[in-house]
């Protein structure tokens, strides 16, 4: 005979209470249903205010209670996790943006690089679960599609809070329903080209990566906006020498020489993706004889440097503070959903405008 429903709930609930958590395919096992069954019957008791539920989890409300007393070893108060790749300074406003609101919540954020190899966001994200964070901000590396499909089944999985950080899931995909926050870099590319046109400029160039979501954003939005403003001729995408391959210092065969390509296009302005690499090709656009912004005006994207070489750079500014802060304020609600025993609604996945600094590195086409 199937075990009434009221029955079944209050063992859950006993289980749940007597290990701190469990996981919804565990009870499903050890109950002999289905995890369709347990998770309706987790809400029911979250509803009720008998148990927590997280990403595939129900937790008991005692262990929550002791947590904001006793803090594991080494941590000060509770602590929420941060995730990033090493070696990418355009997130350290968005880190310091998110340290300084946790602060003013009460809470402690733990930095946690992943390292440029296989596997390190999912290995950094463990660590960051044994020290005891209770959520985790997390901005995986994903230098190619495939890679950020792997990564699928397990960020789905995981028990706290998530929010990604500058990503976006694609639609349709298991950790979909994640919040996100990014910058609008479909909005950045339209400011950029928007900027160059309004000085005459009709045939530009893209210089770009393709080893991130954001620089994949880029190329595709590129292609789009100057065939849809009718400069789309002559627009060729150039990859700079750190790729997507099994290798990533090694030289990317396909990357082409900058100066060449615009004199090649005849075009008199370029877009590059990072500002860092702009710097060191408007170097090499100099080595070269071409001239910025007499011969070329230059527009680059990120503005964490672009202001610090010998010619101060226009160029495409991300909110990335404000993505700091909006990321940890989406964890904090669901902290607070968590506290209280409630399902935290609707994922929300929010994205914020660019902005334009404009410098010596662009001028009306002669």
């Amino acid at each position: 005979m199937r075990e009434p429903a009221r029955k079944r709930q209050a063992r859950i609930a006993d289980l749940v209470e007597s290990r701190g958590s469990a996981r919804i395919t565990d009870l499903a096992d050890e109950l002999g249903v289905s995890v369709v069954t347990v998770r309706r019957d987790v809400e029911e008791l979250a509803r009720r205010g008998e148990v927590r539920r997280g990403h595939g989890v129900a937790r008991s409300l005692q262990p929550m209670a002791a947590a904001s007393t006793v803090p594991p070893d080494g941590v000060t108060g509770d602590t929420v996790g941060m995730v990033i790749p090493e070696r990418n300074s355009y997130l350290t406003e968005s880190v310091q943006a998110a340290r300084e609101a946790a602060e003013k919540a009460g809470l402690r954020l733990a930095l946690h690089i992943a390292a440029d190899e296989h596997d390190a966001e999912r290995t950094a994200v463990r660590s960051a679960l044994d020290a005891g964070a209770r959520g985790l901000l997390l901005s995986p590396r994903w230098r190619t599609a495939d890679e950020a499909a792997r990564d699928h089944s397990w960020l789905h999985d995981l028990d706290v809070p998530v929010v990604l950080l500058e990503r976006r899931p694609e639609r349709g995909s298991s950790h979909y329903e994640l919040d996100c926050v990014r910058s609008d870099h479909a909005y950045g590319v339209h400011l950029a080209l928007g900027h160059l046109t309004s000085l005459g400029h009709r045939r530009i160039v893209l210089a770009a990566r393709d080893d991130s979501p954001t620089a994949r954003v880029i190329q595709a939005e590129f292609a789009g906006q100057t065939a849809a403003r009718g400069i789309g001729e002559g627009c060729t995408a150039i990859l700079s020498s750190r790729t997507a391959g099994p290798d990533p210092r090694a030289a990317d065969p396909r990357a082409v020489d900058l100066a060449e390509t615009l004199r090649g296009t005849g075009a008199t302005a370029t877009l590059i993706h990072s500002d860092m690499d702009a710097l060191v090709l408007v170097q090499r656009l100099r080595e070269a004889g071409v001239e910025v912004p007499r011969d070329c005006s230059v527009v680059a994207y990120n503005d964490v440097v672009a202001d610090m070489g010998q010619i101060a750079l226009t160029a495409v500014a991300p909110p990335k503070a404000e993505v700091g802060r909006a990321a940890l304020g989406l964890l904090l609600r669901q902290l607070d959903h968590a506290r209280e025993g409630r399902w935290p609604g609707a994922a929300r996945h929010l994205e914020l405008l660019p902005g334009l600094v404009v410098r010596d590195s662009t001028a009306p086409r002669s």
